[in-house]
């Protein structure tokens, strides 16, 4: 089990877009499980490479109430939204206490590929709907505050900046 480092807001790398996966070997295995166990130990429901500074399309989520349920995806596209739209309240691992409403499609179709390489189609509403857009997003390099009022935007930017600070500051006389 690897706990990987995940990225805070405002890091510039979480703006990155993300590589298509076209070796699906070993090392992307590993990295699916990392990211599963870096998830789990948050705690989250999703995560994508981006947010843990390896710019490839891999995104994990499980929306279970047990993580039982882990879903892997590479190389994610939608291939269909629905035209009705829902606001739901959405965090961020890069965005550790913030929640705020972000209107996306309450609908989609997702194509993708497992570890192994395998495409797979799914359909999703409710949380996991919103689960993969929301880490879809990260592959292309948009956080989803982007989403949110340039006022609140830059308060959140503030507030994540001085936490940084502080916690530099508890590090550095912890040692």
């Amino acid at each position: 089990m690897s706990i990987l480092n995940i990225l805070r807001y405002p890091d510039p790398r979480l703006h990155k877009v993300a590589k298509p996966v076209s070796i699906f070997d070993d090392r992307i295995k590993q990295l699916a499980a990392d990211m599963a166990d870096t998830m789990y130990d948050a705690p989250g429901v999703g995560l994508a490479a981006s947010q843990v500074d390896v710019h490839e399309q891999l995104v994990v989520i499980d929306t279970s109430e047990t993580n039982t349920e882990l879903q892997v995806f590479i190389n994610p596209e939608i291939i269909w939204a629905s035209e009705e739209k829902k606001v739901y309240d959405e965090g961020c691992l890069s965005v550790p206490g913030i929640y705020d409403g972000v209107e996306r499609p309450a609908e989609v179709k997702v194509r993708a590929f497992d570890v192994d390489g395998k495409p797979f189609e799914l359909h999703a509403d409710g949380l996991l709907a919103v689960c993969i857009q929301h880490e879809m997003d990260h592959l292309k390099g948009k956080v989803f505050v982007e989403y949110l009022s340039p006022l609140k935007r830059n308060r959140i930017k503030t507030k994540m900046i001085k936490e940084e600070r502080e916690e530099q500051r508890s590090k550095a006389k912890g040692r």
